[in-house]
């Protein structure tokens, strides 16, 4: 059994920084596509960033681009989203997402496993 657990949301201001952890069981992280969503109230889940498999391409939202990084630790089975220079548009649930499949997608229906989720907020 696939689990994925998100830490590391929070309240922050706006041009700060926050990283968000995804720490995953059952399978090594580097063996799926791992993703990244949000979802805003009242807005649908929003593909953020996600590394292939195989290969560990990175690709990111033009919205986030050049703004947050993705990264992977093989060896403590955990992906990181670190985000900077964070604007109030970046509030929303943040989650993590596995796809057992070799394609990069970014419709979030495409993906198998998910997390909980972690709030992030970012104020004015």
């Amino acid at each position: 059994q696939v689990q994925l657990a998100e830490s590391g949301g929070g309240l922050v201001q706006a041009g700060g920084s926050l990283t968000l952890s995804c720490a995953v069981s059952g399978r090594p992280v580097n063996s799926y596509v791992m993703g990244w969503f949000r979802q805003a109230p009242g807005k649908e889940r929003e593909f953020v960033a996600a590394i292939s498999w195989p290969g560990g391409v990175i690709s990111y939202a033009d919205s986030v681009r050049g703004r947050f990084t993705f990264s992977r630790d093989n060896a403590k089975n955990t992906v990181y989203l670190q985000m900077n220079s964070l604007k109030p548009e970046d509030t929303a649930v943040y989650y993590c997402a596995a796809d057992d499949s070799t394609v990069v997608y970014t419709t979030s229906a495409a993906y198998d496993f998910w997390g909980q989720g972690t709030q992030v907020t970012v104020s004015s």
